[in-house]
């Protein structure tokens, strides 16, 4: 028998990008020119070798080099294109090329005071709300074109956890040290036609994760 649109199972997979070539620890953003590196493509491979059985049938990523050079290993494997989605891009962020973090003196500049003044918001970058209104679009977009299938989408840490926060209810304005948002992880919005019906999370690639550094640990630059 079969299924009614309202009754089909649709599944989006939002990857979070593998790690990046940064040894001066800036914090990229949207810039361009930053890649994986080799750790970060033994993630992409790693995550691209856990989906090969899944019914993946539209792909799509954030322009990013980081993000599009994460798709290409699932991409060979599940034999699609790479297609590119603006909506899964980096959230944009006022400090891009800056290292700034507790301990390097970026707090004790005043020309960044007016940045900091509302972390509700947040000041210093693009808003929660247009972060969710655009990574959720991309996600129904997604789940549209998979209908009854699954659908893999590849974007950067605070779009992601932004998006399960308003899918699961939670506020958005947090801690980025609280983010469950791994390098490499993917968190997946399961739907029923139209309707949201759960949100899981997993990380095919954890034992690849770098170790937490534990001083001198300054905002997060692989978003």
């Amino acid at each position: 028998m079969t299924q009614s649109p309202d009754s089909m199972l649709t599944v989006v997979h939002v990857l979070r990008h593998g790690e990046v070539h940064n040894p001066q620890g800036v914090l990229y953003g949207r810039l361009p020119g930053y890649h994986l590196s080799d750790l970060g493509r033994e993630m992409a491979e790693r995550v691209s070798q856990h989906l090969r059985a899944s019914d993946i049938v539209h792909l799509v990523s954030s322009p990013l080099e980081r993000a599009q050079e994460t798709a290409e290993p699932s991409a060979r494997v599940l034999g699609l294109p790479v297609g590119t989605d603006e909506r899964l891009i980096e959230a944009g962020n006022v400090f891009e090329g800056k290292t700034f973090g507790v301990g390097d003196g970026s707090l004790r500049r005043p020309e960044h005071w007016i940045h900091l003044r509302n972390p509700l918001r947040p000041s210093w970058g693009e808003p929660y709300v247009e972060i969710a209104r655009r990574m959720m679009a991309a996600v129904e977009t997604a789940r549209d074109a998979a209908r009854g299938h699954e659908a893999l989408c590849v974007s950067h840490q605070l779009p992601i956890w932004t998006a399960r926060s308003v899918a699961t209810g939670r506020r958005l304005w947090h801690d980025p040290r609280n983010r469950q948002c791994a390098l490499a992880s993917l968190t997946s919005f399961t739907y029923r036609g139209e309707q949201l019906v759960s949100v899981s999370y997993e990380e095919p690639a954890r034992d690849l994760l770098p170790k937490p550094v534990a001083t001198g640990k300054k905002f997060a630059a692989g978003a």
